[in-house]
């Protein structure tokens, strides 16, 4: 009998409890009301951010940015200022069941000075929509990391973007960032149910990545991921978009870290997104002519 790895140890162990804790289906953790044009649907919880960027930041509440030891509060970022993955990116893991690293990923297929567009929290049936026009315009291809209920709710503006040749990954279903905190069968039915919502509103298409909300990732989560098929996927330069911040702020954010590493993360779901829009018109020109090349994440 093969042996047992003390991740699938620990599955196993969690399972019997998985009815009890998700019903079998994850609670949604939304917090508040959207208001904005993207219609009926919860908005998604983000934190205000009063600490420095570090150019690996997310959305993840209550966390001082910067060295350890700092008191700044609000920031996006997990507490060594990285986008959750400090104890985690280590020597790397040996590939899942599927043959995909656990790895959290920083890096794009083509390497060399490219750079790989995210963007999160969607599908948007208003916002979705612009953001894949100036895609299109730009002749750029990006990686949609989705929230499941939200794709399951617009099954064809996920056909849509994937017959543009853009690429899928899970964003879970509840976008709880403080997942990495909640037990293994819980972790499990966030990535596993939100990927087959994805995965049923694309009409089999796969889904090649996996995103914690707030960077809550755990050796478990990434395990479960890759297992099933999905690259971790971390980011390098957090726009900070979806806090509205104006389109000058969100287009200089990107021309000043993007020398910190190739992956950059955008919002299209969660509110209104014009600024995210509009700084897109600016910034992918901008990178062009910079030299840069425009690549998906590797896997």
């Amino acid at each position: 009998m093969a042996r047992l790895t003390a991740h699938t140890r620990r599955i196993v162990m969690a399972a019997a409890t998985a009815v009890v804790l998700t019903g079998g289906v994850a609670a949604a953790v939304f917090l508040g009301s959207d208001t904005s044009a993207d219609g009926p649907g919860p908005a998604l919880a983000h934190s205000s951010s009063t600490g420095k960027s570090t150019g690996k930041s997310d959305d993840k509440p209550g966390r001082a940015s910067g060295k350890p030891g700092s008191s700044a509060s609000g920031d996006d970022s997990a507490p060594d200022g990285s986008d959750g993955s400090g104890d985690a990116t280590g020597p790397a893991a040996p590939p899942g069941a599927a043959g995909i690293s656990e790895v959290i990923d920083h890096e794009t297929e083509s390497g060399g000075k490219s750079v790989s567009i995210t963007i999160d929290d969607g599908p948007s049936p208003v916002w979705t929509p612009k953001i894949l026009a100036v895609l299109k315009q730009y002749d750029v291809k990006a990686t949609f990391c989705m929230i499941g209920p939200q794709a399951k709710a617009n099954p064809g503006m996920v056909k849509q973007i994937v017959a543009a040749g853009h690429r899928l990954c899970d964003h879970t279903v509840s976008h709880d960032e403080a997942m990495n905190k909640k037990p293994v069968a819980y972790q499990s039915s966030e990535v596993l149910d939100a990927q087959k919502m994805i995965e049923d509103a694309a009409g089999g298409a796969k889904v090649q990545y996996f995103r914690a909300p707030g960077g809550a990732f755990t050796p478990d989560n990434r395990h479960i991921a890759a297992g099933h098929g999905m690259r971790p996927l971390g980011w390098n330069v957090d726009t900070k978009d979806w806090k509205q911040p104006g389109t000058a702020a969100i287009v200089k954010t990107v021309k000043q870290e993007v020398k910190n590493g190739p992956i950059v993360l955008f919002h299209d779901g969660g509110g209104e997104r014009a600024q995210t829009v509009a700084a897109l018109k600016e910034v992918l020109p901008w990178l062009a002519q910079q030299g840069y090349t425009f690549s998906f994440p590797a896997i």
